[in-house]
């Protein structure tokens, strides 16, 4: 009997071709495949990759999946990660791989790209009121009995459209309550009454079950430790009076208590700490991202890490490797990687290190500095001369995970040596 198909692995064999930028040309004029060309091991500087590329640190990326995993274990929490950060079936076995729950969604295609390649349990943190995709959402659970799947409600109104667009279909769909951070924030139901009146409107229909509440803290205006603190426990809050009044259906095992972005976790862990001991068994549920990669500056500085070193750290696994293309004057240089290619949303990229184009030396980029982006060019200013020349190479590195993610669809992992080991697929 034939074993069952890998989609994970099967990614291997995809054809190296146009599809995916800055990998050799040579590899698809010969007819390989992404697993043969990781097999070959080629150098990154002399492998015939072209520039732009852009880079995973393989050291930086087992590092962050064991700080977070790690982490979660430790305050006794569930790992959902939020998928839209990286979109890769490979990075998410290895998140499941580190102890992960599930993985997080913010909206149908993505949770279907979750299911192409396997993923058994599915937080969306957001209301789906799209009636094709609840009626897919339906029809996934009728067929596997083993996949689980929760999403937000935030509105009555919301309610009536799942309810209506549920009508019929063969599976009932489990919802958690979501508390808004406050007036001026994203979604979320505003106050406790408005909560309240959100899961009356579930608990009168017979297609959506309530299993627990939810928020996103990272939404609370002017967030510091205080703020962000007692928006978690009105969160914690919620579920403890829903539990009391009897709000949560008799047939539920486990009730949903999820929060936490990149940013404020070590806040969720401490209020979902002092949860206290409800009816059922509690699945605290985290839902960060960004850590897979971090960054060079947006998460770099905001991470909860900063606050607890002893808890451990992350590293930046991003770099992008650009190319001098011009050099103008002595104060102004472009490379060949814009706004097509580089995250640029949360701030400007900075000017890691430089090789050499002529001996492959490579030093610091001491005295560069971006300070513009066009479509395919990145400006650079530099204090000397000396500083940078036509041919050589420039690694930036950039801040939000997120938005660096999304361009490029095959990202080459790269060992300390430079040695090229396998290739990260991203689905966009």
């Amino acid at each position: 009997m034939a074993s069952a198909s890998d989609p994970v692995k099967e990614l291997a064999d995809e054809p190296v071709d146009h599809r995916f930028k800055g990998l050799p040309p040579d590899a698809q004029a010969h007819g390989l495949t992404v697993g043969q060309l990781a097999a070959q091991r080629r150098d990154l500087f002399d492998g015939g990759f072209t520039t732009p590329v852009l880079t995973l640190d393989a050291d930086a990326l087992e590092h962050n999946l064991t700080a977070l995993g790690t982490y979660a274990a430790r305050h006794a929490l569930a790992f959902a990660p939020h998928g839209k950060t990286c979109m890769s079936p490979q990075l998410f076995r290895r998140q499941l791989d580190h102890g992960a729950w599930g993985i997080t969604a913010a909206v149908p295609h993505q949770a279907r790209v979750y299911r192409a390649f396997g993923i058994g349990r599915i937080f969306l943190a957001n209301e789906l009121v799209d009636a094709a995709a609840l009626r897919w959402v339906a029809a996934e659970l009728a067929a596997d009995p083993a996949f689980r799947f929760v999403c937000y409600v935030d509105s009555v109104r919301g309610v009536q459209l799942m309810d209506r667009a549920l009508q019929g279909q063969p599976a009932v769909v489990d919802v958690v309550v979501e508390l808004g951070a406050g007036e001026g924030a994203r979604t979320g139901a505003r106050t406790e009454d408005d909560c309240r009146a959100v899961a009356d409107a579930v608990a009168a229909t017979a297609t959506l079950r309530l299993v627990g509440v939810a928020g996103y803290e990272a939404e609370v205006p002017d967030a510091d430790p205080a703020r962000v603190g007692a928006y978690l426990r009105r969160l914690t809050g919620l579920a403890t009076e829903f539990d009391g009044a009897g709000r949560f259906p008799a047939d539920l095992d486990e009730i949903v208590v999820s929060a936490g972005g990149s940013a404020w976790f070590d806040s969720v862990a401490e209020a979902f700490g002092e949860l206290p001991e409800l009816s059922r068994p509690v699945l605290r549920l985290l839902r960060s991202g960004a850590y897979v990669s971090h960054d060079h500056g947006w998460y770099t500085r905001l991470t909860p890490f900063n606050r607890h070193p002893e808890e451990g750290g992350l590293r930046p696994a991003f770099r992008l490797w650009t190319q001098v293309v011009s050099r103008p004057s002595p104060t102004q240089a472009f490379v060949n990687a814009g706004k097509r290619d580089i995250a640029y949303d949360l701030g400007l990229p900075e000017a890691e290190r430089v090789r050499d184009a002529l001996d492959g030396t490579e030093r610091p980029a001491t005295g560069i500095r971006v300070t513009r982006l066009s479509d395919q060019h990145a400006w650079l200013e530099t204090d000397s001369a000396d500083d940078v020349q036509v041919g050589d190479w420039v690694a930036l590195g950039m801040s939000h995970p997120c938005t660096i993610f999304e361009k490029w669809p095959l990202i080459p992992v790269v060992d300390g040596d430079g040695t090229v080991t396998d290739y990260v697929r991203t689905f966009f």
